[in-house]
């Protein structure tokens, strides 16, 4: 059972990691590309999220994180889909971990938590928002800027409640 929880808490973390590895800059030059960075950054969102209502006893944190499990379970099922239909590869969740490894980050316990899960969901949503809008202006397919119309408002709104989130977590 505590290799469960230890696995479970790896996962976790490299789930966290991971939304710092696609933190970077978000260009996709290809469909692979965009499914790739695409897929790897709902993964750790979904993940990182999951961590979140485990630790958080905050409610604001809670209902966001849930909300994210939602619609980022929702994009990635698209995403799986337009892949398959256009043959392109899916990373799989040990592919993953094995690129979120390498950039392992200490999950805080408390407030401290809230207050870094916040400030990582504003960056994640940002870059998110960057290799959506990259699908709109310069489409690699009809079918992932269709994809990319369709979840760039909720991704935007998500921004927006997670400065809001950051803003009621922050130290003073």
């Amino acid at each position: 059972m505590n290799t469960l929880k230890g696995l479970n808490r790896f996962v976790a973390g490299c789930a966290l990691a991971c939304c710092a590895l696609v933190a970077g800059p978000a260009m996709a030059n290809s469909p692979a590309e965009f499914v790739e960075k695409a897929a790897v950054t709902g993964v750790a969102e979904i993940e990182t999220s999951r961590m979140a209502i485990g630790k958080t006893s905050s409610t604001d944190i809670e209902s966001y994180a849930v909300e994210i499990i939602k619609d980022q379970t929702d994009a990635n099922r698209d995403l799986k889909k337009i892949a398959a239909e256009q043959d392109l590869p899916v990373p799989t969740n040990e592919q993953i971990l094995g690129e979120a490894k390498h950039m392992m980050l200490k999950v805080q316990e408390g407030d401290s938590f809230d207050a870094a899960y916040a400030a990582s969901q504003v960056k994640a949503r940002e870059e998110a928002i960057e290799l959506l809008k990259q699908q709109v202006d310069a489409p690699a397919s009809p079918a992932l800027k269709a994809f990319a119309e369709k979840y760039l408002p909720k991704f935007e709104m998500h921004l927006v409640m997670a400065k809001k989130l950051v803003d009621a977590h922050q130290k003073t």
